[in-house]
């Protein structure tokens, strides 16, 4: 892993935040890209965040940059654009909590901090032999006493990454190789046969189904096609990213409804027409069908010019914005059936 050869407090931080609630092998090329671009905290806290958003498209949990964003600036402010290395001023960057701070700080400074995430979670609970779930308020103490009182006089750092390997690649969440662990003597879980049993069961997501739809609404300007599009809000879904006419609320339970949704954000009459695709995705809780319809200003002659947010752009404009994952998949269906979609003249 490339944040290993040089582990910066740079560049564990960027590999840390990338890495939460995301895989190794897909934070790989990201984290490549990612330093090629933004090399230093002053390069991160200069960029655009728009930029910074089409760099971290795909990876999800797009909160997470913009934090990022926002902590370098504090670094170039507050630090003189040098990573701070003391606890407290770390925990005080935005978006970095107990577990990224430890981490960051251990493996890049040798701090004497624990780490206390899914797997070395998954690794102490059977240490101990913890019978609860490991994410009760209780249990959840005691494992960070635990990590904290398992910490080497020294090397800190290569510890914590070492508990994070055995949970991920030995001490697994199903069918742990309890074989090949080289702490195996010493596990409690083990000893007792309670390994398949802890830890306890953690709540999960109850996923709702949704519906959702959006609508292409697309012009001629100039012999090129263009399509309705706008940044997407502070304080809702994939905010700071681009998409194509999306109504998400819950009560737009029809493609005409939220065709009305349209007009009402454009100040013109616009009717759904065909399916173009139909997208599935999960957002938090939901498991959401999007359906994707062409779409054409009534009564109108010629597309009207559009209202603030709402921007008209080309596929070549669009291939700069960041998208969400299903805005990018709709956009390079626009590329590949560009002409299927017949824009307005």
């Amino acid at each position: 892993m490339p944040w290993r050869s040089d582990p910066t407090p740079y560049h564990v931080w960027v590999s840390e935040i990338m890495l939460q609630q995301t895989q190794v092998a897909t934070v790989l090329p990201y984290y490549r890209r990612w330093m090629k671009s933004f090399p230093t905290v002053a390069d991160l806290a200069a960029a655009e965040e728009s930029e910074l958003m089409r760099h971290w498209e795909g990876l999800g949990y797009y909160r997470r940059v913009r934090s990022m964003h926002a902590a370098a600036k504090q670094i170039m402010t507050e630090h003189g654009g040098e990573f701070p290395l003391d606890y407290e001023q770390v925990l005080a960057l935005p978006g970095v909590g107990r577990y990224t701070a430890g981490a960051v700080l251990s493996i890049a400074a040798g701090a004497k901090l624990p780490v206390l995430e899914g797997n070395t979670q998954r690794v102490y609970s059977r240490w101990i032999a913890l019978r609860v779930p490991p994410t009760d308020r209780d249990a959840n103490k005691l494992l960070w006493d635990v990590a904290t009182r398992m910490l080497p006089r020294s090397g800190s750092g290569q510890f914590n990454q070492a508990a994070m390997e055995l949970g991920a690649l030995v001490c697994l969440p199903k069918n742990p190789k309890c074989d090949q662990c080289p702490v195996h003597n010493h596990c409690r879980a083990a000893e007792l046969g309670l390994q398949a049993e802890i830890p306890g069961k953690i709540k999960r997501i109850a996923y709702e189904d949704r519906t959702e739809f959006a609508l292409i609404l697309s012009r001629e300007q100039r012999g090129a096609t263009q399509y309705l599009a706008r940044p997407l809000p502070d304080g809702g879904r994939w905010a700071g990213l681009w998409d194509f006419p999306r109504c998400t609320d819950a009560a737009t339970e029809s493609v005409d409804a939220a065709a009305g949704w349209l007009s009402q954000q454009l100040g013109a009459e616009v009717a759904a027409g065909v399916r173009l695709q139909t997208l599935r995705h999960a957002v938090t809780k939901f498991r959401i069908s999007l359906h994707v319809h062409q779409a054409a200003f009534s009564n109108a002659v010629a597309a009207p010019k559009s209202p603030a947010p709402w921007q008209w752009v080309s596929l070549d404009q669009i291939r700069t914005l960041p998208l969400s994952v299903t805005g990018r998949k709709i956009a390079d269906f626009l590329v590949d059936d560009d002409q299927s979609i017949l824009p307005l003249s």
